[in-house]
C-alpha cells in the first residue's frame, strides 16, 4: 500500500522565477515510482508576483493539489506603497499561515499521510509546516534550499531574530533538516551542536531529463562566441562588475572584440542595474539583456550556447546555483566565477567541461577567459558522459528523499 506525504511548498505552478518550482514539481513526479504518493499544498495563484501557466501541465494528474489563501502584503496589504512591518514577518506571505493551517489539517485528516516536508524559502512554509507537525505529532521533514541565516542576511535586527527563531524550531522539532550543499549541513552543525549530527543531510538540487529538449544535442551556431548566464543576477553575491572590468580590458587591448563574443544575461532580475554597469564599462555592443523566457526555452537556449557562465560570491561558498545542475546536463563548457573554496567550485571539480576563476579577481577573469575561450575552440573541454549527467537529475535525487522518508516513517 502506497504512503503518502504532505508537501508544503510556495513556489508550485503556476508560481514563476524560482528553481524551487522544479525541486517540488520533480518530487511529485517521481515519488510515487517509490511508493510514496505526494499530497501538494501550496498557495493561491494570486499571491505570486509573478506566474506562467507552462509549467502547469508537469503536475502529474493523480496528485492532489490543495491551494490555500495566501496573499503578498506589498501588493494586496499596502497603503500608497507602504504596508505594516509585521504583515512581512518572516515575509511578504504570512497570510499563507492563516489558510494553509486550516487546508493542512484537512488534508491531514483526510489522507493521513505518514511525513510532512516543508520548503524554504519561503519561510512561512517552515512556520506552517511546524504548526501542522506540533498539531497532528506527524514526523516532520524541514528541506532548506538556501541557510535561513548567512552573512549579511537577514539585513535588519527584527527578521534576523525572526529567522533564528524559525531556525531553531525547524531543528528542535523536525526529524530531519535537509540542505542542498555540503557547507550548509557543516554549517548547521557548528551552529547546533546538541542536535545529532545525523539529523542534516543533502540532497542537491538537480535537473529533470523530462525538461529537456529530446533528440540529438544541438551544435551551437555560427557567429560570435555566444557565453550565457541564465537567471537572477544577485547584486552583492553575484556581482559581474570585475568580469566586465575584465572584458573591457580585453577590449581595449584588441584581444576581443563584439564580433568574436557575446555575453547574454538572461532574466537577470536586476536589469536596469546591470544595464547602468554595462553602459559604465562600455561593453553595449557586446552585453546583451535579455528577458525570462518559458522553462524549456531556457533550456533549449542553454543548449544552444558556446559557452555557460555561473557567477556565485564567497558569501554564498555554502551554497551552489540551482542552475549548476542544468549546465551540467547541457554537456556545454561552463566558466564559474566562483570562490575556490567554495561548494560550487568543490561541485564541478570533477566535471571536465569547467574552468573556475574567483568572481572578484579581475585579472585572474582576463586569463581564465582567454584560455577557456580558447579550449573551447580546440575542442579541450569536452561535455561529461551521460552516465555522471544522470547522477545529477532530479530523478536520482527523488530516490534519496523516499529513502529518507522511509526512514523518518518508521
Amino acid at each position: 500500500m502506497a504512503k503518502s506525504v504532505l508537501l508544503i511548498a510556495f513556489h508550485f505552478p503556476p508560481q514563476s522565477g524560482s528553481s524551487g518550482v522544479q525541486r517540488t514539481l520533480a518530487f511529485c513526479r517521481y515519488l510515487p515510482t517509490h511508493n510514496w504518493q505526494p499530497l501538494m499544498l501550496s498557495a493561491q495563484p494570486q499571491a505570486y508576483p509573478v506566474s506562467a501557466t507552462d509549467l502547469l501541465q508537469d503536475i502529474p494528474a493523480d496528485t492532489v493539489v490543495q491551494r490555500a489563501f495566501a496573499l503578498d502584503s506589498a501588493r494586496h496589504l499596502s497603503l500608497k506603497g507602504h504596508y505594516l512591518r509585521l504583515w512581512a514577518l518572516p515575509d511578504r506571505w504570512i497570510s499563507w499561515w492563516f489558510g494553509a493551517v486550516p487546508a493542512g489539517r484537512r488534508l491531514l485528516h483526510r489522507y493521513r499521510p505518514q511525513v510532512i516536508w516543508s520548503t524554504y524559502p519561503i519561510a512561512t512554509a517552515h512556520l506552517i509546516g511546524l504548526t501542522l507537525h506540533r498539531l497532528s505529532g506527524v514526523p516532520w521533514v524541514a528541506d532548506l534550499r538556501d541557510p535561513m541565516i548567512s552573512t549579511g542576511f537577514p539585513t535588519d535586527k527584527l527578521s534576523l531574530w525572526v529567522y533564528r527563531w524559525i531556525e531553531r524550531q525547524v531543528v528542535r522539532h523536525s526529524s530531519r533538516v535537509v540542505c542542498t550543499t555540503p557547507g550548509a549541513v557543516r554549517d548547521y552543525q557548528r551552529r547546533y551542536p546538541e542536535a545529532p549530527p545525523e539529523k542534516f543531510v543533502v540532497i542537491e538540487n538537480g535537473y529533470d531529463e523530462h525538461s529537456f529538449p529530446s533528440g540529438p544535442e544541438p551544435v551551437p551556431p555560427a557567429g560570435p562566441f555566444l557565453l550565457l548566464h541564465s537567471g537572477v543576477v544577485y547584486p552583492a553575491e553575484r556581482d559581474p562588475a570585475c568580469l566586465f572590468q575584465a572584458l573591457a580590458d580585453l577590449r581595449s587591448e584588441g584581444l576581443l572584440s563584439s564580433k568574436q563574443f557575446c555575453l547574454l544575461l538572461r532574466a537577470t532580475a536586476h536589469d536596469r542595474r546591470i544595464s547602468e554597469q554595462v553602459q559604465q564599462y562600455g561593453l553595449a555592443d557586446m552585453v546583451r539583456i535579455e528577458p525570462p523566457i518559458h522553462y524549456r526555452a531556457a533550456l533549449a537556449e542553454m543548449m544552444q550556447a558556446h559557452g555557460l557562465l555561473i557567477l556565485q560570491g564567497s558569501s554564498c561558498n555554502a551554497q551552489i546555483p540551482a542552475k549548476l545542475y542544468e549546465y551540467i546536463r547541457s554537456g556545454r563548457p561552463i566558466l564559474a566565477l566562483t570562490d575556490l573554496a567554495g561548494d560550487t567550485a568543490t561541485a564541478l571539480s570533477g566535471c571536465s567541461s569547467a574552468v573556475v576563476a574567483p568572481l572578484d579577481d579581475v585579472a585572474a577573469i582576463r586569463a581564465t577567459l582567454l584560455a577557456f575561450l580558447d579550449k573551447v575552440r580546440t575542442g579541450q573541454l569536452p561535455p561529461p558522459p551521460m552516465a555522471e549527467r544522470q547522477a545529477a537529475s532530479r530523478q536520482s535525487r527523488a530516490t534519496q528523499l523516499a529513502e529518507l522518508l522511509d526512514q523518518v516513517a518508521q
